[in-house]
Order: structure tokens, then C-alpha cells, then sequence
């Protein structure tokens, strides 16, 4: 089942327009990222890191900015992945704000990597199953 995540807009993330700089997102989004490894697999991405040193570094993304959110803003974050491979995740991202509209999709890419080599290798079972029942609803 998809994650479901949420964060204030604060005002350091905003641009001299008063809206949320495009940058901002995609920092978002990888605090998403972060924030869904405890319900997606049990384990917090710390723990991920620092203890089974596997990391998963991006190697492709993209997105759609369809409306601006600006500060006091709360952006609730719909967090899934389309794919699971052998090595490789494909997560989608949809922001949506208070009403409900969505103001932002993405797509990212991130491959499974032995964190002291930086070599791709398969991802464990353990991690697999997790990742692959998160789902779009």
C-alpha cells in the first residue's frame, strides 16, 4: 500500500515570489524518501545506511509542477513504487495540498549500492518483498 506523508511549507523554502522554489521539491521528496522506509520495509533509512551500508542514490528523475504552494501550505505526499527490479526502484510522488488538488508528480529512479564500493548489487530479499507491496492504491 502507498505511504502517506505530510510537512508544513516553512518559510525558508520559499522563492522572492512567495512560492515554493522548484528545488525544494525534489528536498522534499527525499525527505519522503527517508521518512517511508520504516512502514515500507521496517527499517529506518539510518539504519539502512550505517548498518547494512546499502544506499540508494538516484540515477534518474522527473516531474510535473502543476500549481504553486506557498508558505503555511501542507503538502501531503502520496509515496509508491511503480517498479521493483532486480537492482533498481522506481518511485512515484504525488503532492497534493489541503484541498486536495495535486500540485506536483514525480518519478525517481534510485539503484540498490553496496555503500562501501559503490557497486550496484541485487537488493535482499528482505528489502525486496517490503518495497514491492508498496503499491498505488
Amino acid at each position: 500500500m502507498a505511504v502517506q506523508l505530510s510537512r508544513r511549507v516553512d518559510w525558508p523554502m520559499l522563492d522572492i515570489a512567495g512560492v515554493v522554489y522548484y528545488p525544494q521539491y525534489w528536498d522534499l521528496a527525499h525527505r519522503f524518501f527517508e521518512e517511508a522506509w520504516p512502514e515500507i520495509c521496517g527499517v529506518n533509512y539510518p539504519t539502512l545506511t550505517s548498518e547494512h551500508r546499502l544506499g540508494f542514490p538516484t540515477v534518474s528523475n522527473r516531474c510535473e509542477f502543476i500549481a504553486p504552494l506557498k508558505y503555511g501550505d501542507e503538502v501531503n505526499c502520496t509515496l509508491w513504487l511503480e517498479e521493483v527490479g532486480q537492482h533498481s526502484c522506481r518511485w512515484a510522488y504525488r503532492y497534493v495540498d489541503r484541498s486536495g488538488k495535486t500540485v506536483w508528480n514525480a518519478e525517481v529512479v534510485t539503484v540498490c549500492v553496496d555503500l562501501d564500493t559503490f557497486e550496484k548489487r541485487p537488493l535482499p530479499d528482505w528489502l525486496a518483498a517490503g518495497l514491492r507491496s508498496c503499491r498505488k492504491e
